[in-house]
């Protein structure tokens, strides 16, 4: 087993704080470990003014431009960078990164390839080369995902996916439940949306990474498919790894499989901290 440091990167509206429950459980079994925030998440999330504003006046939720609108894969790429070769001292980490924050794995893997020595991805975007994920999810293989059908404002106006996470709607509420959490306990599954940023830079989607067999091909790679998930549907997630290995054939994708929501992290964070002691 690999005494290299482990940094876990949230998806899209989530922090640092989902993988607090990982983070314990790996301590147990002898690896430290680091959460990160990625650009325009968690501690370094800037909320429109009309999500607070009370009386809430939805139409200006609904137009008003992200502060995180030009937060793109390059300075995503440029935050995680920093923070891994921090953690690692200039060394290899393994890194870990669920939904969203795969895209910044992947652009992290080709860019930076010498500061990692394994890359899981927790039903995470994996996208082949060129390919950016807003191109996925209305593919067949996405068919049922819960996630667009929140969004409270045109991405493409508001340089977000923006969703009211602090609605007083139940139904709201519900399907934000059943698209990230559906199978982790309920009180946890409300303090945790309690805690999601209510954007997400459409840039982040839009861009795309070039892969190269040198570099991103070359190191190591774990994906822990979902089979519950409802966010990143699992047709998808296999779609994600059947194009990596066509592409670096040389370098197959190492698959576990949990039967799990969208949220491993808290549902069973037990199971996903072996895999990732497991895979690096």
């Amino acid at each position: 087993m690999s005494t290299s440091p482990i940094v876990l990167v949230p998806g899209f509206f989530h922090g640092a704080w989902c993988w607090s429950l990982v983070a314990t459980e790996l301590a147990k079994l002898g690896r430290s470990s680091v959460a990160v925030d990625i650009a325009g998440h968690g501690l370094l999330a800037r909320t429109p003014a009309s999500a607070t504003r009370r009386p809430f006046d939805a139409a200006a939720f609904a137009t008003e431009r992200s502060p995180v609108a030009e937060v793109g894969l390059d300075q995503a790429a440029e935050v995680l960078v920093t923070q891994i070769r921090a953690i690692g001292r200039g060394k290899p980490v393994v890194l870990v990164g669920h939904s969203m924050g795969g895209a910044v794995l992947t652009r992290v893997g080709e860019l930076a390839p010498e500061l990692v020595e394994h890359l899981v991805y927790v039903t995470g975007y994996m996208p082949a080369s060129g390919t950016p994920c807003l191109a996925y999810p209305s593919l067949p293989e996405g068919e049922g995902q819960l996630v667009l059908g929140l969004l409270a404002a045109d991405p493409m106006a508001t340089g977000a996916l923006r969703v009211d996470t602090r609605s007083d709607d139940p139904a709201i509420a519900e399907q934000l439940r059943q698209a990230f959490y559906g199978d982790v306990d309920p009180a946890l599954a409300r303090s945790a949306i309690g805690l999601l940023s209510c954007d997400a830079p459409t840039a982040m989607t839009t861009d795309s990474t070039t892969l190269t067999s040198e570099r991103w091909g070359g190191v190591p790679r774990t994906y822990v498919v979902c089979t519950e998930d409802m966010t990143i549907r699992p047709p998808l997630q296999r779609l994600f790894i059947a194009q990596a290995d066509a592409a670096f054939p040389g370098n197959p994708t190492k698959v576990a499989t949990l039967p799990s929501s969208h949220s491993p992290f808290f549902s069973m964070p037990d199971r996903v901290a072996s895999i990732i002691a497991a895979a690096g």
